[in-house]
């Protein structure tokens, strides 16, 4: 009887995982489905990104030709990191619109959220991965592809680059989102946060690697840069896709971006129970 207990038990848990994976796939396949209303957007999005591409591999490719050892990237390497960065950028929701998480926090309308039976932390961030696959399918692949076809970028040429790379951009976009979850969440106690996200996006997009590669910060800022999550945001994923830095050493950096995943996730997660904690609501 304690057998047949026990497998009931183990049934009705994998039932009940069941379901909440399909409740966070269908907020994965909302989140893609909304981002994809904004057909407009995304084309100016990659108008933009193009336009900013030429400008920085311009840049870059001149300095590549003029010192001939720029911080090891060459021509073809160089134009990898510029267009990867490009294409990722969208995803990676740097310079996006502020987190809806943001206003609900300053309004009080996050005590609906943790009244609905979807965990706050995990329902939002299924729903920005949705986000981010759509922005990354009509806007990043496409500026990547013009990145190849005027600059010949030096790109892997086996598949197990792409595999794991597609690995690393997940984790990137996790990490994005946690990063900016935390400081939505930081509104539970101020008034107003939106100098925290200005400040938010100017440091971490310069820490992440999009002005310049991480690799080329002089030895102290890099130390920064990497005591960091910013780098596995952006620097990472390029450098997996890329190839610049392939096996073993490859897997090292998405084990570093697992563990800033953990450790972002977990800090919103203290930060969530603190401020519902503090949470107070008026009203009929």
């Amino acid at each position: 009887m304690r057998g047949r207990a026990n497998g009931e038990g183990r049934l009705v848990a994998t039932r009940h995982s069941w379901r909440a994976f399909a409740v966070y796939a269908q907020l994965v396949r909302a989140g893609f489905r909304r981002q994809s209303q904004y057909k407009l957007a995304m084309f100016a999005g990659l108008f933009t990104n193009c336009v900013f591409g030429f400008v920085r591999a311009a840049v870059m490719l001149a300095a590549v030709r003029a010192t001939g050892d720029f911080g090891g990237y060459n021509e073809g390497s160089i134009g990898a990191y510029v267009w990867l960065s490009q294409g990722l950028l969208g995803a990676m929701q740097f310079m996006g619109p502020p987190l809806d998480l943001a206003d609900r926090v300053k309004n009080g309308d996050i005590a609906i959220d943790f009244l609905r039976p979807v965990d706050v932390q995990f329902g939002y961030l299924a729903g920005d991965l949705g986000r981010a696959a759509c922005t990354i399918l009509p806007r990043g692949v496409p500026s990547v592809l013009i990145g190849v076809f005027t600059f010949g970028l030096a790109m892997p040429n086996t598949p197990l680059p792409y595999l794991l790379g597609a690995v690393s951009v997940l984790l990137a976009v996790a990490i994005s989102f946690l990063c900016l979850f935390a400081v939505a969440l930081i509104g539970f106690w101020v008034v107003e946060t939106r100098g925290l996200r200005v400040l938010y996006q100017v440091t971490g997009t310069f820490l992440a690697g999009l002005f310049v590669p991480v690799h080329m910060f002089p030895g102290w800022l890099r130390t920064i840069a990497q005591a960091t999550p910013f780098p596995s945001i952006l620097q990472s994923p390029i450098d997996v896709l890329s190839g610049r830095i392939t096996g073993l050493a490859a897997v090292g950096v998405v084990a570093v971006q697992v563990f800033w995943v953990l450790v972002v996730g977990g800090l919103g997660r203290v930060l969530l129970a603190a401020g519902r904690r503090k949470l107070e609501v008026q009203g009929g």
